[in-house]
């Protein structure tokens, strides 16, 4: 199939590498014409601007895939888009998008007859390698009418064991992507996701701090514990029932070094905690852990432990976030 992208950094070049080493035809732009350039050698064809971008897609229906951060930049982009498209084509917001602004959106392009799709794409840097888990969220036929380019994104089987009874359902959730339901759907579970990891980043940071924290001269001497971080972090890996792409990632950045001197446990969030947590006040539904990891955050800006040196290692293992330098 053929689709256009927009906006080329860490997680949108790699979407187009993936879809063009699938035998997908990409059309992409950026601001900056360098990532273009470079991608333009691997198989897809660079475009000078928006309009031209457009153009070359030919004449439909066509799609367009805007993965740029949420906010301004993306709204400029799909009321550009808008004024550009026809009835049929297809706009795909795949950034870290407020829900309700996917539900405006398309009720605002429906009048032309250009479809809208919102996808919570999770994958960080890593998505080229090991696929990104998608969810979907619009209208079935036009979920249905792209599914190649959902299918080549995502992970497939691979090697995790399957599901005993899931014969009957959904086999598209088994490798990597769902329709999750009508507009907004996808970015609002994908919003969820984020509010869950936030969550099970901050216990992972606080369990190995208190670790840490056990040869503190404060403490009785035969109760005192100088343990090695990253030898625990890697025994938790096989076969602890706390398994997971986070440890792996801590296990990682604790093997390189030992005591995250390179990290200042200056620890940002993307936005969509804070969305998750507005949810779940919306709804009256208690949201402790999530909650409270969101405000650590918050404080970290202010005071530093060993802990949010931890968040600070995950973050850049899974979306090569740089926190703010160690001074």
């Amino acid at each position: 199939m053929q689709i256009g992208v927009i906006g080329l950094g860490r997680m949108g070049g790699n979407i187009v590498r993936r879809l063009t080493r699938a035998g997908h035809a990409c059309v992409v732009y950026d601001a900056n014409p360098e990532p273009g350039a470079q991608l333009a050698k691997e198989g897809a064809t660079a475009a000078a601007s928006v309009p031209a971008l457009v153009e070359a897609l030919g004449s439909g229906p066509r799609a367009v895939w805007v993965m740029l951060p949420a906010g301004k930049i993306t709204e400029d982009t799909i009321a550009q888009l808008g004024s550009l498209m026809k009835a049929g084509d297809v706009i795909i917001d795949g950034g870290n998008t407020n829900f309700k602004d996917d539900v405006r959106r398309a009720r605002e392009l429906a009048p032309k007859g250009i479809k809208y799709l919102d996808i919570g794409t999770s994958g960080g840097v890593w998505g080229l390698a090991r696929g990104y888990c998608l969810m979907i969220g619009g209208d079935a036929d036009t979920v249905a009418r792209l599914d190649p380019i959902f299918a080549a994104l995502a992970p497939g089987l691979g090697d995790i064991e399957r599901t005993a009874g899931r014969e009957k359902h959904d086999p598209r959730a088994e490798r990597g992507y769902i329709h999750a339901g009508p507009v907004g759907a996808g970015h609002f579970v994908k919003m969820i996701h984020n509010g869950i990891e936030y969550g099970m980043m901050q216990a992972f940071a606080e369990g190995f701090d208190i670790m840490r924290h056990r040869a503190d001269a404060k403490l009785p001497a035969d109760e005192r514990y100088d343990l090695n971080l990253g030898d625990i972090a890697e025994v938790w890996r096989r076969g602890s029932v706390v398994t997971s792409w986070l440890l792996d990632l801590t296990a990682s950045a604790l093997a390189k070094d030992a005591h995250l001197e390179g990290f200042s446990g200056h620890v940002e969030d993307s936005g969509e905690g804070r969305w998750t947590i507005e949810a779940a006040i919306e709804e009256a539904v208690p949201a402790d852990v999530l909650a409270a990891s969101l405000f650590v955050r918050f404080r970290s800006r202010q005071q530093h432990t060993f802990a949010e040196k931890v968040l600070s290692a995950m973050r850049l293992g899974f979306g090569g976030h740089v926190e703010a330098p160690k001074k």
